[in-house]
């Protein structure tokens, strides 16, 4: 592509004086077509091909394909490099202004992205889909995703949204959300452990039965108190007198292990997640388990863009089958 460098000591090359009129760029402007137009100005905003990338959704390397296509189609240098940053050349201020105003005469409208709404386990967010939606913004900047945090049965029942990702008790995804949707899939099948942060607790020291508990600080995640199928832990800490903490926020009961010297009950792939924690298996009779369950409204309005998001989840869940298994 025919981007101006900097030519050293001296600053960047010097721009060369445009050979068209006005009205010559906007007869130009008028033959540049809708995508390739739209490219350039997003391109000339950003003052970066990567961000005009992703705000376009596409490829950077697509992006200045086909801009220096334009180039070569208007015969003049649109962009130049300045020091780390990259400004439009005099012919490309003057295509740029030509260009907004076609816009603004032909009245084009805004591309609306459809808003997509994602209702997602707080534990399942944070531990195990978070990354993989930041990673999708990273790629596509002109997503509108709307994501809610489910932190009990009673904010599941309260949502209305186009996707669905909700932790069940038993075998099947009852209780669900109360809109209708279509058969839900289930994704894993959890078990629940009590863990330890390896650097406050050696091998030969660590609790292997409920007595040996007495000398630790328990801490809980005050909605898994509400939960049935982790009730073996959820006696233990409500028979505490001393030596516990309940907290509304999954994040901090996570320091809390970490850096607090606690134990808390965690889902046993918290191993694979996070190396510092380590599982204490033995510690409870009763087996504690959960099912992650998804699933899609019955009617949607922009199915393209929900199976995109749906596709998101059923790929992260298999790319991580070992820490289920």
């Amino acid at each position: 592509m025919a981007f101006l460098e900097p030519s050293g000591p001296q600053g960047p090359a010097p721009y060369r004086e445009p050979s068209q009129s006005r009205s010559a760029w906007l007869a130009l402007a008028n033959d540049i077509e809708p995508e390739v137009a739209r490219y350039f100005l997003v391109s000339a905003r950003c003052g970066c091909f990567m961000q005009a990338a992703r705000s376009l959704n596409i490829k950077a390397t697509l992006l200045r394909k086909r801009l220096a296509q334009l180039e070569e189609q208007l015969r003049h240098v649109l962009f130049i490099f300045q020091g780390n940053g990259l400004v439009l050349s005099r012919d490309g201020q003057l295509l740029q202004a030509q260009l907004i105003a076609l816009a603004h005469a032909r009245r084009l409208p805004v591309v609306e992205q459809p808003l997509i709404r994602l209702a997602v386990a707080e534990p399942i967010l944070h531990d195990i889909l978070g990354r993989d939606l930041i990673a999708l913004l990273r790629r596509n900047a002109s997503v509108r995703l709307e994501i809610i945090s489910i932190d009990s049965q009673l904010s599941l029942q309260a949502v209305d949204v186009d996707v669905v990702l909700w932790l069940s008790d038993a075998d099947g995804p009852t209780p669900g959300p109360s809109f209708p949707t279509a058969p839900p899939q289930v994704l894993a099948r959890l078990e629940y452990l009590p863990h330890i942060a390896k650097r406050y607790s050696r091998l030969t020291t660590r609790p292997d039965s409920v007595e040996d508990l007495d000398d630790y600080m328990l801490v809980q995640w005050q909605p898994d108190g509400q939960v049935n199928a982790l009730q073996p832990w959820n006696t233990v800490v409500a028979q505490r007198l001393a030596a516990v903490v309940q907290v509304h926020a999954y994040s901090l009961m996570l320091e809390m292990i970490r850096c607090g010297a606690c134990i808390g009950l965690l889902p046993r792939y918290m191993g694979s997640f996070d190396r510092g924690l380590v599982a204490l298996p033995g510690l409870l009779a009763e087996p504690m388990q959960r099912q992650v369950w998804l699933a899609v409204k019955a009617q949607v309005q922009h199915a393209e863009a929900v199976q995109m998001i749906v596709e998101l989840i059923t790929s992260t869940f298999e790319g991580r089958r070992e820490w289920f298994d």
